[in-house]
């Protein structure tokens, strides 16, 4: 039997209709796999090995009972398990990288974790897209206040958004001659002392902000196209927005033969890409949803896709 373990925000908190890692989990039981829960402050190092408290745990596919514990609490080595999953949603602070250092040292004793803890420290959701800069839209990385109004003088509508959140949390859109340019700018860089992301505003946005997944660099065949709603500029589903499954086009799936193999290279075995109109706008790899709703679309099993190449490692 694989013994898995998953790290993860409170389970009794998820939206279990679409939460990505309940479908993981789901997936896992169905094969009979032993699942143990743990958050992101119950990890610790002891005599050179990671340890967590570890409590077992059974999951349904229910709105209103979604899950039970299977037995108590137990502090274990984490290398009693076979497989980790790292599903901490950001913000990527201090204490999510601190954990990555000792999922790594669990790794370092045989432990597979999924995705890779040092490529999530390497590639951060926002700055990955430089390495692909063939497929992204015209950006700066600055806390330097005139180098983004330099920016928004090219370009008149441009977007702002930290490098460490996930959601649409703390996103503006600021256009030529905003009244409120040097405040957003002060907030956001905390008076030019945090880098954000800033990127040329994308009308096509209006036709989604689309989601694809891939699967060990492999793209799903289908794409979730986020909507924003009436008076808002973020399509991000924590926002409000609506969604609209479609297939890949040809640009998509050029994006992704572009990004995958490097991404697959690194360890990240699931990765969701964020692309707006032609342009690769995010590379997320801490937590990335849209599987729940992709499968209900077409029938789709996306865990199961995952979950294959895991025991391919494992095996």
């Amino acid at each position: 039997m694989i013994r898995l373990g998953v790290v993860m925000d409170p389970i009794a908190a998820i939206n279990p209709y679409k939460d990505s890692t309940l479908a993981l989990l789901l997936e896992a039981q169905r094969r009979g796999w032993h699942i143990d829960y743990m958050e992101q402050q119950q990890l610790y190092l002891a005599d050179n090995t990671v340890h967590a408290t570890l409590r077992p745990l059974r999951v349904s596919d229910d709105r209103q009972h979604w899950f039970d514990w299977e037995g108590p609490e137990a502090d274990e080595p984490l290398n009693a398990l076979d497989v980790i999953l790292m599903r901490k949603d950001p913000p990527f602070d201090i204490h999510y990288i601190f954990t990555t250092y000792l999922l790594e040292l669990a790794e370092r004793d045989g432990v597979l974790v999924v995705n890779r803890p040092r490529a999530l420290r390497d590639a951060n959701e926002k700055l990955s897209t430089a390495w692909f800069p063939h497929c992204t839209a015209p950006s700066v990385v600055s806390s330097r206040a005139q180098d983004i109004k330099r920016f928004l003088a090219q370009h008149q509508d441009i977007i702002i958004k930290p490098l460490t959140a996930m959601g649409g949390a703390s996103v503006f859109r600021l256009r030529a001659g905003d009244a409120n340019l040097n405040v957003v700018i002060e907030v956001m860089t905390d008076h030019g002392q945090t880098p954000v992301m800033v990127q040329r505003y994308l009308p096509e946005i209006r036709d989604g902000d689309k989601r694809i997944l891939l699967i060990d660099g492999v793209p799903v065949p289908y794409a979730l196209a986020r909507l924003a709603a009436p008076g808002e500029t973020r399509a991000n589903l924590a926002a409000g927005g609506s969604s609209r499954p479609q297939p890949l086009t040809a640009r998509d799936r050029w994006i992704c033969d572009q990004v995958g193999p490097t991404l697959r290279d690194m360890g990240l075995l699931l990765v969701g890409l964020d692309v707006i109109g032609d342009y690769l706008t995010e590379i997320n790899v801490t937590s990335p949803t849209c599987i729940r709703e992709l499968d209900q679309a077409y029938g789709l099993n996306i865990s199961a896709l995952l979950l294959d190449c895991i025991e391919e490692r494992l095996a």
